[in-house]
């Protein structure tokens, strides 16, 4: 995935203070049609939250625009507003639901606090609280935050701010956003970064990485990103069996431990990863039974 420069937070306003779980599984939805439907996602019980990826142009006068990969085309009005029940089926499980901005495929940038201004504006009256006459997802769906992007509050609701940085640490684009304080969570990906990423021959690099982002005073909650099956990345697989007995025991005793983020919800239907993990990512345990 990629990201971008992070004007955004200049139109940030006061935060409410985020509560998470310890142990919670976070899943990418959105980018293969033959995944199944945001709802049957939630339907599982396996997720505490869903990132709907991707809003992927946006910033510098461009036009905003989802790519939902098949699931419907959002360049006809109308078309991705079906999502919205499918957003309050997951919330009424108490299944949180972000909208991912970036993503590997896409033009978007920020040129000026003032585009910030109006991206945030954008996002607040299409997605989060706000109102507009043309709400992608439709009027009634709320979403519970953004992912990579801005954090709004009122007197009734709580929105999130979250980041999909890249396991090096600091993040080169990322660190200074991050150092804000105004992130709930950090959603690292320990794949495709060969330096930092879990292997039998690299587990002490993979240590001091963890121990560097999971020690940060900035992140409420920091998850351990991993690819949900071997063809979901370039690198970076850990297998079940090896993530429960030899990877959690490093990474659960963290203050800030949160859970796994997967990439992403298709791969992990082919491959069962978040069903063979689930019991095992918030508790204590002897073993992994195969």
């Amino acid at each position: 995935m990629a990201t971008l420069p992070f004007f955004l937070l200049l139109t940030l306003s006061a935060l409410l203070p985020a509560s998470h779980g310890r142990g919670d599984i976070a899943v990418y939805w959105g980018q293969d049609s033959r995944e199944g439907t945001l709802a049957e996602a939630c339907a599982t019980g396996l997720y505490s939250y869903v990132m709907i990826a991707f809003l992927n142009v946006f910033g510098a006068g461009r036009t905003p625009a989802l790519n939902l990969a098949g699931h419907c085309d959002a360049s006809y009005p109308g078309s991705c507003a079906f999502i919205g029940g499918h957003v309050k089926a997951c919330q009424s499980r108490n299944v949180k639901v972000f909208l991912a901005l970036g993503g590997a495929v896409g033009s978007y940038s920020l040129s000026s606090s003032e585009d910030a201004q109006g991206v945030a504006d954008y996002l607040w009256n299409s997605f989060l609280g706000g109102s507009s006459g043309s709400r992608p997802f439709g009027n009634a769906a709320v979403l519970d935050g953004i992912d990579l992007a801005i954090h709004f509050s009122t007197s009734t609701s709580k929105y999130y701010l979250s980041a999909a940085p890249q396991c090096p640490y600091p993040d080169k684009l990322l660190g200074s956003a991050l150092n804000t304080g105004l992130f709930q969570f950090a959603w690292v990906q320990f794949y495709n970064n060969p330096p930092c990423e879990y292997s039998a021959r690299n587990v002490q690099e993979f240590k001091s990485a963890w121990i560097e982002w999971s020690s940060s005073n900035h992140i409420d909650a920091v998850y351990l990103g991993l690819p949900a099956a071997p063809n979901a990345s370039g690198s970076g697989y850990v297998p079940p069996a090896k993530l429960v007995n030899d990877v959690l025991p490093i990474v659960q005793g963290a203050s800030r431990y949160g859970g796994i983020m997967l990439w992403s919800r298709y791969f992990d239907i082919i491959n069962n990863y978040s069903s063979n993990i689930h019991k095992y990512v918030a508790t204590e345990f002897s073993s992994f039974a195969e």
